[in-house]
């Protein structure tokens, strides 16, 4: 298969055949898997080879991004959702397309640029942007990811009909747009959309794309993300937004 879901569980064997059980009854394809009896499981996230890590545990995901691993904590949606809400259906996307939104600085891009947003101030990083506009960004923990979801992309034909499509969601605006722009160039990586929304809230615009899921490294907008029921939100536990 092009893509292979693995589990990994704190569960024990025993308890885990019930597992293989419900896997085999909604027919999902599940082959391989990890139970370890509540001992941790992000040693074995590595030797699977794993390009993407999601769990529930932050500490697992903060491991598994130590070791270079794509990884984010999965959070529930808040309180107080109604069934309504979780029933509407988004007719603008093609049945079956799987929509996957990314945050910038600190998931795919390293973080040193929002470091100086924080800690110098707006006007330093729109400066510093602009005079290094020509300079690509370093990689982070979600580079790798994305390269094997171009990959993937590229062996299907691109346009509406195709089964994923993927946008950078990220608080930059013009001019610091630059940068991103020939990054992901001089990467060979493509992006289907780009969203430069200068400090704007970004579950909106996530609900407009369609999200499925949503990884950034912010809780602030992970929070304004998990407000729309059709957008899962993970957490990316790095960067200076961490420290």
């Amino acid at each position: 298969p092009r893509v292979e879901v693995i589990l990994l569980s704190r569960n024990s064997a025993d308890t885990g055949l019930r597992i293989f059980n419900s896997i085999q009854h909604y027919d999902l394809g599940i082959i391989r898997a990890t139970f370890t009896a509540g001992e941790p499981t992000w040693p074995y996230v590595k030797p699977f080879g794993t390009d993407l890590f999601l769990s529930a545990n932050p500490e697992s995901v903060r491991r598994a991004l130590r070791h270079g691993i794509a990884a984010a904590t999965i959070l529930p949606k808040p309180p107080g959702e109604t069934i309504a809400a979780a029933e509407q259906v988004d007719l603008s996307k093609p049945l079956g397309q799987l929509r996957i939104a990314f945050d910038g600085d600190a998931v795919i891009f390293g973080d040193e640029s929002e470091r100086i947003s924080r800690e110098q101030g707006v006007e330093a990083f729109g400066r510093h942007e602009r005079e290094n506009a020509r300079e690509p960004l370093s990689g982070g923990p979600f580079r790798n990811f994305l390269s094997a979801l171009h990959t993937l992309q590229a062996v299907f034909p691109s346009g509406e009909d195709a089964p994923i499509r993927t946008a950078l969601v990220t608080a930059r605006s013009a001019p610091a747009h630059e940068r991103v722009i020939r990054t992901l160039r001089e990467w060979g990586v493509r992006l289907d959309e780009a969203l430069f929304l200068g400090g704007r809230h970004k579950g909106p615009f996530l609900e407009a794309f369609g999200a499925d899921i949503f990884f950034d490294d912010s809780q602030h907008n992970i929070d304004s993300a998990r407000q729309h029921q059709s957008v899962a939100a993970g957490h990316v536990p790095h960067g200076v937004a961490n420290d």
